[in-house]
């Protein structure tokens, strides 16, 4: 029920979060700002596997209706479809995964604090083992991408070839009557182009998805980096 809890709930207020960043903005912390941006990336990833998810409903929609009308790009629809399930699901795991590490590197960090003061917060990151997360759920972003270009692509194909051997048909009936031949096919029909909208706009919930994991990375590995200059010399 709590893992539950968690998984629904923003990042920004779970309570061991907002008391770690209350913390380093009391001891005005250097890691504060770069912290707080790793926050809210996984923020804005939330929204934006939320945004997906409609998404993949409004594609499940279309392809209901493609399968009610027969037509030709039905099959890439359907395989489309149940790639897309398994990617948002899995990219939901993740996510519930990342948060939990988080939240988890949050209470220790303030158990830390609580013995040791404000300098055990010196080197924060080391509290927060999240890059192999952020790093496979940009490589799944990315495939995702990719399967979402190929798709439309695919129902771009399909649609064209199936006005093409259209027009053929007809081509062959009017020269049996001595009509003159049809030399352009129809262009997409507004089905072909209905059902290519929502792997646009999940590409795009996507692409968003992926751009907030790297600012993410980004933000862990200033942090990382400001742990580094903070470590002693040997000398020292």
């Amino acid at each position: 029920m709590v893992k539950n809890k968690t998984a629904a709930e923003p990042i920004i207020d779970n309570e061991y979060v907002k008391e770690l960043l209350a913390i380093l903005r009391e001891n005005n912390a250097p890691s504060t700002k770069d912290f707080l941006a790793v926050l809210q990336q996984v923020g804005t990833m939330e929204k934006q596997l939320g945004a997906a998810v409609k998404e993949l409903s409004v594609m499940r929609q279309e392809l209901k209706e493609a399968q009610e009308q027969n037509h030709p790009v039905k099959t890439a629809l359907q395989k489309a479809v149940i790639v897309m399930q398994g990617q948002v699901l899995d990219l939901r795991e993740q996510l519930a995964e990342l948060k939990q590490t988080i939240i988890q590197g949050c209470k220790n960090a303030i158990s830390e604090f609580k013995e040791k003061g404000i300098s055990a917060l010196d080197n924060i990151a080391r509290f927060f083992k999240i890059r192999p997360i952020l790093e496979t759920m940009r490589e799944n972003l990315n495939k995702g991408i990719k399967f979402n270009e190929a798709t439309i692509s695919n129902i771009e194909y399909v649609s064209t070839e199936y006005h093409e051997a259209g027009l053929h048909i007809k081509n062959m009936a009017r020269a049996m009557t001595g009509k003159e031949a049809i030399q352009e096919a129809k262009a997409m029909g507004k089905l072909a182009q209905a059902l290519k909208a929502p792997s646009k706009a999940n590409l795009a919930c996507l692409s968003a998805m992926k751009k907030s994991a790297e600012k993410a990375i980004g933000a862990m590995t200033r942090l990382e980096e400001r742990a580094a200059e903070k470590k002693p010399s040997i000398r020292e």
